[in-house]
């Protein structure tokens, strides 16, 4: 049985040493400028450009600020280009925007892909090495790349150096920081008594930092808190990063005098908060919403969520009671079939995986499906098909996870919109599961996984756990459990593996009530009837608001229809809109199969303009609503080049349409 102890939700709380803001300022402290900061950091794959991030932001958060986090890399291990982008903001904010203040780059290729994001006003934190580079002569970039950039260069009749590029910048009215970070690492090698100099060469990470939040004047304690908090299983790395921190900031404060236009100070909270990754508030919800059971086989974006699992496994190291069991399989059909298992003997189990691993696991679907197990698959979409892209983000797998399988078999599909509801949707897949006694996928993709968010702490009473159709006494008269009783709603008394006195019989083929096989026709469309009808059941008990989230007037001309992670891009070009003084609804599909089409059909059938934005090719959604209901959207607006979408593109494609300037169909391209 699940037993959820107050020692289980301690965990969920302790498991990252999520910091509460303890540091709240007196209310005279206030920010010294209205605008929201957009920082970027990049470099090459392995340099340290993550660590930097979860630091900055972390000082960011302790000084009352909102965060919002997307994180970009290449799928090579090591040394190919990736990046950061933070959102600091005063109040909650959703999704990432196009443009960028302050730019900290660890090498010459993050200027040369970014600094055109870089608006007037902001700045470039560089290495005054790099301005001797070629653009030609960085061998990481492609030669896709190459061909734009030397495209765009010959018509601007401009050098192909990054100095050259600086200059331009300089033109816009951004401001260049040349850094001697080489230099400044000879001195932290000396000062720290390291003789070897690339024994220190990836603190360039916090360098970098240093410089950031001297420009800002930002207070040094919150930056060292979170320096701190950041290596806290390693106080000695924590005292050299520090010290490699003052180093950055003592030398930006004597070098550049003027600062930077925008400045931070702390904000007045007092409430505690959460800075969550995606796929941490899966795991995190998976362990309050009573999972035992997690299996695995590694695959990208997926993994990072069942190790962190690993890493937390044991809830209490003197005892060794464990919150939750993790297993790494051989290969995902093992994984999936490991879960079904643990399922059966009523554990609550899971297993998590992408699109590849998903292709795999259909078989072991199937047979859950068929014998009606109550797992749940956490599936973190990206870009597809095949290998396609491992480490970028993807929407495309809506079609397939509704449909995957041999046959047809009952199961539930739910889509997370954002890392609050990943957090409760994780939680609640497992509700869905016992109750209607079917495999549940929880849909998440990479754009969420590996994005992070600032939140107010949770309200952890909202989870509920509800085991559904249980029995301790399956027995009948005549001493067998029909554990595939036929009822009126398609769910049958549950008895689990090894309860006395009941003897219980799974199998691949049909199946009659006790679960002998039978091919017998009669018995067939009973039984097909009988799995099939939980969808009905499902749709009528599942609340219309843990379905949908309609936002705006329902009344509105305009509204757009979605799922997924655009959710925060949408709501914030909504905002935009509406203070341009346009009226519009946002309809937010939760549950995708059972489809809502009634209730989805009333709403859109209100509005006179009716917008699809999803990060698909097809515009899967789109067509499954019109399969559903009859209506086909007018428009469409998609991304499909393996980035999320930014509200600044949502809002600028949205605009388009409500001026009449827009084709049916609207392809966005933002993205490095």
């Amino acid at each position: 049985m699940v037993k959820l102890t107050p020692a289980h939700v301690a965990w969920v709380m302790n498991a990252l040493q999520v910091d509460r803001n303890h540091d709240a300022p007196s209310g005279d402290e206030k920010l010294l400028s209205g605008r929201e900061l957009n920082w970027m950091i990049g470099g090459p794959q392995g340099s340290g450009v993550d660590t930097a991030a979860n630091i900055f932001g972390r000082a960011c958060g302790y000084g009352g600020y909102y965060l919002y986090g997307k994180r970009e890399y290449h799928s090579n291990v090591k040394g190919l280009h990736s990046y950061f982008h933070l959102r600091v903001s005063e109040k909650e904010t959703a999704a990432n925007v196009n443009d960028v203040n302050m730019l900290a780059a660890f090498d010459a290729e993050t200027v040369a892909r970014h600094l055109g994001e870089v608006v007037p006003n902001g700045g470039v934190i560089l290495d005054k090495e790099d301005l001797k580079v070629n653009v030609s002569d960085i061998r990481t970039l492609p030669s896709e790349f190459m061909t734009r950039f030397r495209n765009s260069l010959a018509r601007k009749n401009r050098g192909t150096s990054i100095n050259d590029l600086v200059e331009e910048a300089k033109k816009k009215n951004i401001q260049v920081y040349n850094v001697p970070f080489f230099d400044l690492l000879k001195e932290v090698a000396k000062d720290l008594g390291v003789e070897k100099l690339s024994k220190v060469t990836r603190m360039k990470n916090v360098l970098a930092i240093g410089i950031s939040f001297a420009l800002l004047n930002y207070d040094d304690l919150l930056v060292k808190k979170a320096i701190k908090s950041v290596f806290r299983n390693k106080p000695g790395i924590a005292e050299m990063n520090k010290l490699a921190y003052e180093k950055a900031s003592r030398f930006a404060k004597q070098t550049f005098a003027e600062g930077f236009p925008l400045q931070l100070s702390k904000l007045e909270t007092r409430e505690g908060r959460l800075f969550l990754q995606g796929d941490q508030a899966v795991a995190l919800g998976k362990v309050l919403g009573g999972c035992r059971i997690q299996t695995y086989y590694p695959i990208t974006p997926a993994a990072d969520e069942s190790t962190l699992l690993e890493a937390h496994e044991l809830l209490e190291s003197r005892t060794g009671d464990s919150a939750i069991v993790v297993m790494q399989t051989e290969d995902e059909i093992a994984a999936i079939n490991m879960a079904s298992g643990a399922a059966l003997t009523g554990a609550r189990a899971s297993t998590s995986t992408s699109g590849p691993g998903f292709s795999l696991m259909v078989e072991g679907l199937s047979w859950a499906g068929n014998n009606e197990v109550p797992i749940v698959v956490t599936y973190y979409q990206r870009g597809a098909p095949s290998t396609g892209l491992p480490t970028r983000h993807g929407q495309d797998d809506l079609r397939f996870v509704i449909h995957a399988g041999h046959g047809e078999f009952p199961r539930i599909v739910l889509a997370s919109g954002d890392i609050k509801e990943c957090f409760f949707d994780a939680a609640k897949s497992f509700n869905y599961a016992e109750r209607f006694q079917v495999p549940v996928v929880h849909l998440v993709d990479k754009a969420l996984a590996n994005s992070t968010q600032s939140y107010p702490f949770f309200d952890l009473n909202q989870v509920r756990i509800e085991r559904g159709n249980l029995t301790s006494s399956p027995s009948s008269e005549s001493n067998q459990y029909e554990r595939f009783k036929f009822t009126e709603t398609g769910v049958s008394p549950r008895a689990f593996l090894g309860t006395k006195g009941s003897v219980m019989w799974y199998t691949g083929d049909e199946h009659d009530e006790l679960g002998h096989i039978s091919e017998e026709p009669f018995n067939r469309i009973l039984m097909m009837d009988k799995r099939m009808k939980k969808l009905k059941t499902a749709d009528k008990e599942i609340p219309l608001t843990e379905k949908l989230n309609l936002f705006g007037k329902p009344e509105s001309k305009f509204i757009i229809l979605s799922w997924g992670s655009s959710k925060g891009a949408i709501l914030e070009a909504m905002k935009k809109l509406e203070r341009e003084g346009y009226e519009m609804s946002f309809l937010q599909v939760r549950v995708l199969h059972p489809f809502p089409e009634k209730e989805i059909g009333a709403i859109l059938r209100k509005a006179e303009i009716r917008i699809a934005v999803e990060m698909n090719y097809s515009g899967q959604l789109a067509g499954l609503t019109k399969e559903k209901t009859g209506i086909d959207p007018d428009y469409l607006i998609l991304k499909y080049n393996g980035r999320p979408m930014t509200s600044t593109e949502v809002y600028e494609a949205v605009k388009k349409i409500l001026r009449g300037e827009a084709d049916k169909r609207q392809v966005l391209t933002y993205g490095s």
